[in-house]
């Protein structure tokens, strides 16, 4: 699906996309949308705390318990209510794992798991809070869906198609600013993926932070003389199949790029896709993302730089 109509003066400022997150509560709640949100002390970092702020009735906080996070969010569920979960992502889908399993989505109840603060940009925090695994996690559970934004406008949309849709999701949000990419929340959809740059040679199939650096190596790649065909892969469970194919099979050419580890994640979704159809792949695929490691403590570029998840290693992973 094309991005059309896109222009620079149409984006906001810089916005991390953790900010969308308790302001669209209180969008769907003031909208009429039965809607709670439940975190483990953490509501001010993930910014539930203005859902709270706004109805202190739709706001459970359980303490440092996210155990208990879950299952109080699994029992308002019960009582016909769509309900948040917060924390960080290394405590929301880590520490949590066997309640989300046997709780939620055994049971296909109407919880959205929303942590924040996932993946390496998490920055200074260092590898015990740099969640690189949580897609993986996510993704493996039947019945829930996996929906990773990349900026601001993304996540609110992210948000709603997750508070309107009956059954587990999962919304991963970030703690650092990511740079704007769409100018507002239409177009997107379950199973949306956004081809925001056309391009004949290679196609670079990002989700979250990446999508902005696969942009960015799209441009440097063009003073090269080669044409990226950029893809949002907004949702990787589902995942937009007949977009990836339709682009893989005019490039020959695919790239992968996701602030998570190479093993289980948007890579792994789109391998097993190309695997299905053999012949479409003209070159190897090339995986970016963190390769089997934990993070460690580090400012946002130095990060993405050392761990190769730059718009320089997308291009050297390109002409390679």
């Amino acid at each position: 699906m094309a991005n059309g109509g896109r222009t620079m003066s149409d984006l906001k400022l810089r916005k991390a996309t953790r900010a969308a997150y308790g302001e669209t509560l209180v969008e769907l709640l003031n909208e009429g949308v039965d809607i709670y949100a439940v975190d483990a002390d953490l509501a001010g970092a993930t910014t539930s705390a203005k859902l709270k702020a706004a109805d202190a009735t739709r706001h459970v906080n359980v303490g440092i318990a996210e155990q208990n996070m879950i299952g109080v969010a699994a029992g308002i569920s019960l009582m016909g209510a769509t309900v948040f979960t917060g924390s960080f992502a290394v405590f929301g889908t880590g520490r949590v794992y066997d309640q989300i399993r046997n709780t939620v989505c055994y049971a296909n109840l109407n919880v959205k798991i929303a942590p924040t603060h996932a993946g390496i940009s998490v920055g200074a925090d260092g590898g015990s809070h740099q969640m690189v695994e949580d897609i993986a996690l996510m993704r493996v559970l039947p019945n829930m869906r996996v929906l990773v934004p990349a900026d601001y406008a993304s996540t609110k949309a992210a948000l709603r198609i997750a508070a309107l849709t009956p059954g587990p999701f999962y919304v991963r949000m970030g703690r650092a600013e990511a740079e704007p990419i769409y100018p507002s929340i239409e177009g997107f959809a379950l199973e949306t993926t956004h081809v925001l740059r056309a391009g004949d040679d290679v196609s670079i199939i990002a989700c979250g932070m990446e999508v902005h650096q696969a942009l960015l190596a799209a441009e440097r790649l063009a003073e090269q003389g080669l044409s990226a065909e950029v893809i949002d892969a907004f949702s990787i469970k589902p995942l937009d199949e007949r977009t990836i194919l339709d682009s893989v099979r005019k490039t020959g050419f695919a790239v992968t790029a996701e602030e998570h580890s190479v093993i289980g994640g948007l890579g792994e979704a789109v391998a097993a896709l190309l695997a299905e159809h053999p012949g479409i792949l003209r070159k190897p695929l090339r995986r970016i993302g963190v390769q089997d490691r934990f993070g460690t403590s580090g400012a946002f570029d130095e990060l993405f730089a050392a761990y190769g998840l730059d718009a320089t290693a997308i291009v050297s992973r390109v002409l390679q």
